[in-house]
């Protein structure tokens, strides 16, 4: 989300080319990845001496608040109070992600070690599968909503017909943030698919329309709607997380209680001398 959030409305609206919006969301997102360095070893070696409990709670606590500080920036933010939100998040991350690893580990036999990483990766994998599904799923529902009647308005106001416009409004909003994403302006492709006759329209209204500041402008409202339904589902899950890792309990520690076979040691061999 924060991807398509960069992408779609706040890189074009600071100048910057679709095209090249994927490779500086990446950069922008540079806190997010430094926050999660930053506190993933800390709190790992931090939860070693202390126990994991606490640190996987604050952690996701962290995450949860920093979802909701999300929600109070406007959508044309300011680049510093991102920063510093996305910072949080990942030392949330962090704080969660190292001891939640480490108090699994620590549950199990050392034999079973190898076991419990390999299930352990592969339910980080499905989740994160299926949190794409979900969240994105989510914001296709808040944008399904509100964006078709912004998008009719937005397109009639410049000047395309009303019957193109409406063929252009009534496209599933999944293909706009699609365009978005892959580096593409979805109103150019928009009027594409409609049909629009760009030389029935002035060059004030091409310009304006093709440009890099009215499907941002445009689509604010409407995205803006879909990130409340994506970030508080995100904050209450993180919240039922720290539940579940306060209810886990503190400090993990396998002792191992199986019977160990053991083998009588051999007798040696006396050599025996005899006088030649």
């Amino acid at each position: 989300m924060l991807i398509i959030w960069l992408q779609g409305i706040w890189l074009p609206l600071h100048g910057y080319s679709y095209e090249s919006t994927p490779f500086w969301a990446g950069i922008y997102l540079l806190p997010l990845t430094v926050g999660f360095l930053v506190s993933g070893p800390l709190s790992g070696s931090l939860s070693d001496r202390f126990g994991q409990r606490t640190f996987a709670t604050v952690g996701l606590l962290l995450v949860a608040c920093t979802f909701i500080a999300l929600l109070l920036i406007p959508v044309n933010f300011n680049y510093w109070e991102f920063a510093v939100i996305t910072f949080l998040n990942g030392i949330g991350s962090g704080m969660f992600a190292a001891p939640n690893r480490t108090s699994i580990m620590n549950s199990v036999a050392a034999r079973s070690r190898g076991a419990a990483s390999g299930m352990t990766g592969t339910f980080q994998n499905a989740g994160n599968s299926l949190s794409i599904g979900i969240f994105f799923s989510l914001m296709i529902a808040g944008l399904a909503t509100t964006l078709p009647s912004a998008l009719l308005k937005g397109l009639t106001t410049h000047g395309v017909p009303l019957a193109n416009a409406q063929i252009a409004a009534a496209t599933p909003p999944v293909g706009n943030l699609f365009a978005a994403f892959l580096g593409y302006n979805p109103i150019a492709a928009l009027l594409q698919e409609a049909k629009v006759p760009l030389s029935s329209l002035s060059p004030a209204n091409v310009t304006a329309l093709t440009g890099k500041a009215f499907f941002p402008q445009l689509i604010s409202g409407p995205f803006h709607a879909g990130l409340i339904i994506v970030f508080i589902t995100a904050a209450i899950l993180s919240v039922v997380g720290a539940i579940a890792s306060v209810a886990a309990g503190g400090k993990y520690l396998h002792v191992d209680t199986a019977k160990v076979k053991t083998v009588p040691a051999a007798t040696p061999i006396t050599a025996e001398l005899s006088d030649v």
